[in-house]
């Protein structure tokens, strides 16, 4: 029996990286059920309010909306309920010790398949300020119009 080998996106947020200072990226497994699991292999999954919460040395994914498979019975899964992540305890214990400091929090940036087996990348992040953000988008388009400029001048 033949695996998927590589890695494929299932959901990304994208916002999370306007909204924060991505500090340290971990790479952790998670535990779903198997309707969640053919939810995810459907594409469908969104990780826009997601975080995750470390208690009692458990590291657990929230808020994140996986949709109840369409062909699922009556033990479908419930679509926002609390996902165990599987890292190793010293990240664990780092992530802990990290959202303690004020400012400091740990959100999902992508979920994929690796290799068959679901996994989310999640960011230990700092939350920007909104002036952070409005320079961040004026130094995307500043950068946008030095190419766009560059590509007239090559073209002439």
């Amino acid at each position: 029996m033949a695996k998927d080998s590589g890695r494929k996106v299932v959901a990304s947020n994208r916002k999370a990286r306007h909204d924060y200072v991505i500090e340290d990226v971990y790479e952790a497994g998670i535990v779903l059920s198997g309707t969640e699991v053919k939810a995810l292999r459907m594409g469908r999954a969104s990780l826009v309010d997601g975080y995750v919460d470390v208690d009692r040395g458990e590291a657990w994914l929230e808020n994140v909306h996986i949709p109840e498979y369409t062909e699922g019975t009556w033990n479908n899964h419930a679509p926002r309920r609390k996902r165990k992540l599987l890292l190793h305890k010293e990240e664990i214990l780092r992530l802990e010790a990290r959202t303690r400091e004020k400012g400091h929090t740990v959100v999902p940036l992508q979920l994929y398949f690796l290799d068959g087996r679901a996994k989310v990348e999640i960011a230990l992040a700092r939350g920007k300020k909104e002036y952070d953000k409005r320079h961040a988008l004026r130094e995307k388009q500043d950068q946008r119009e030095a190419q766009r400029a560059m590509r007239q001048r090559e073209m002439r």
